[in-house]
């Protein structure tokens, strides 16, 4: 379903991230306007994003490109979802506390379409007390906070902070318009193939590629669950946004990692392709080609 978004851009080195992402979302037949924070525009022109997106890129409150001077009100009323991406510290602050002080801010302050925001910003910055607070007091006013990734940053440090790449966002932001009729409720999935162990390098499985696995947990997360993806071998990526994911390998790993999560779960959806029979006599070694070898199954 095409949709208008509204694509905010603060001054951060994420900003590049933000060029792939306006990419993808032309790709899965959106409209995308951006609008961009005086600081962003010292990491990325402003024409490589009306390139991108096929349409004029707003900097400034009293942009005249809108003819009436209400860039702030018209621009939100146009859009389905307005989404920050980088969103610095500085401007999740800004938001926390209902600053409206450039045309980014105050598209939040005037907007009736969901907001949601990818924070980016060094390790220590997000750890701050301060901007903890900030996150979730934007949390509790119902904006949508897409949980930043763990990795190595821009200024060489390691740890939670860095933005979603473009391909997660992107799949994410279809999440703001579906209606959230599993919120709260916890689902546990499984998917992908199980494999028993003949020796070291051979083994039974199932074909199965995990796409319908990963699909429920996609949708079950766009629907507002809590989602738990246990999965054995998968031909097909895993959602961002889940809750927990855990792989296993054998069936009995699967059946253990059920177990163990089940408890506390209001559903339980069970299609992995787990294997109907495991090896008995699984050698520790590679087993020699010319050895004949008689296995024992069992189920």
């Amino acid at each position: 379903m095409s949709k208008h978004i509204l694509l905010g851009i603060s001054g951060g080195i994420a900003a590049y991230k933000s060029c792939e992402l306006v990419r993808l979302l032309k790709k899965q037949g959106h409209s995308v306007s951006v609008v961009m924070s005086t600081a962003s525009t010292e990491f990325i022109s402003p024409l490589t994003f009306q390139a991108l997106s096929g349409n004029p890129v707003l900097t400034d409150t009293h942009e005249n490109g809108l003819g009436n001077g209400m860039a702030h009100i018209n621009l939100t009323r146009e859009a389905d979802a307005l989404v920050i991406a980088p969103a610095t510290a500085n401007t999740i602050a800004k938001i926390s506390h209902g600053i409206a002080d450039n045309l980014l801010t105050n598209l939040v302050a005037a907007r009736k379409c969901p907001l949601a925001v990818a924070p980016a910003m060094n390790v220590e910055m997000w750890n701050n007390p301060a901007n903890l607070r900030n996150i979730e007091q934007l949390r509790s006013d119902g904006i949508t906070v897409f949980q930043p990734a763990y990795g190595e940053q821009a200024c060489g440090e390691i740890g939670l902070g860095r933005m979603l790449e473009a391909a997660d966002l992107a799949d994410l932001i279809s999440d703001l318009w579906i209606p959230k009729i599993l919120l709260g409720k916890r689902i546990l999935i499984t998917a992908g193939a199980t494999f028993e162990a003949i020796d070291p390098v051979r083994g039974i499985t199932n074909i199965s590629s995990g796409q319908m696995g990963t699909a429920l947990a996609r949708a079950c997360r766009a629907a507002g669950a809590k989602v738990t993806l246990i999965y054995g071998q998968l031909q097909t990526t895993i959602p961002t946004g889940l809750l927990h994911t855990e792989q296993t390998v054998s069936a009995e790993e699967m059946f253990r990692a059920v177990h163990n999560h089940i408890t506390n779960q209001d559903v339980f959806i069970s299609v992995a392709a787990v294997a109907d029979y495991k090896v008995k006599n699984s050698s520790s070694q590679k087993i020699k080609k010319m050895v004949p070898v008689k296995f024992l199954l069992s189920n």
